[in-house]
């Protein structure tokens, strides 16, 4: 097998347990009676989408393809390690926010009925563990496949959703928990622990 070959399985296996792991969470989560859906729009399923085109979409067609060929460049084997160890990173980092959200967690930005703002857990280190899970998931992602297009796809297409989204989820969780945010916010930075 190719070290080529093995960086696109490696890619792929990542992605897959990304989403079987997510499935038993969804299904708890669809249980629990939503209180706020207001910002569940076309502009929030916007930003789902071009997410999922860098994530998903785009790194899928190279890895099946080859396309774009032009933008390929040459793999090294400490590459695909570091890719592998950053990727085992992220579905651990995201099988632990799900757990510590429990049935909190939701795809769009909502607010469920009894919703109880999570301070425990990874939460304590950072508010949006979740959005670190997805950049090192990109970051992966941008290892694993040595293509400029579809490696770095993945920060582009999840950037663009942090950036117009996390604003906005933080209005909705200062409008839901108020003071009791305001401390949360004060004690804790949105994604890298002490730095951002």
């Amino acid at each position: 097998m190719s070290l080529l070959l093995f960086a696109k399985i490696a890619w792929a296996v990542g992605v897959v347990t990304w989403f079987v792991m997510r499935l038993p969470f969804q299904r708890k989560a669809r249980r629990k009676a939503v209180a706020d859906a207001r910002h569940r729009n076309a502009r929030d399923m916007t930003l789902l989408s071009i997410s999922t085109l860098g994530l998903g979409i785009i790194p899928a067609i190279y890895a099946l393809t080859g396309w774009p060929a032009g933008a390929s460049y040459p793999l090294g084997a400490l590459q695909v390690i570091a890719g592998v160890a950053v990727f085992a990173a992220a579905l651990w980092l995201f099988w632990r926010t799900h757990r510590d959200l429990g049935q909190n967690w939701s795809v769009t930005l909502e607010i469920k009925d009894a919703h109880k703002l999570i301070t425990n857990g990874v939460y304590a280190r950072v508010r949006h563990p979740m959005y670190s899970a997805f950049f090192l998931w990109a970051l992966a992602q941008a290892l694993l496949l040595p293509n400029v297009v579809a490696g770095l796809a993945g920060l582009v297409g999840f950037g663009i959703l942090f950036f117009f989204r996390v604003g906005r989820e933080e209005a909705m969780m200062r409008e839901a928990f108020g003071a009791e945010y305001d401390a949360y916010m004060a004690r804790t930075k949105r994604i890298i622990p002490g730095l951002y």
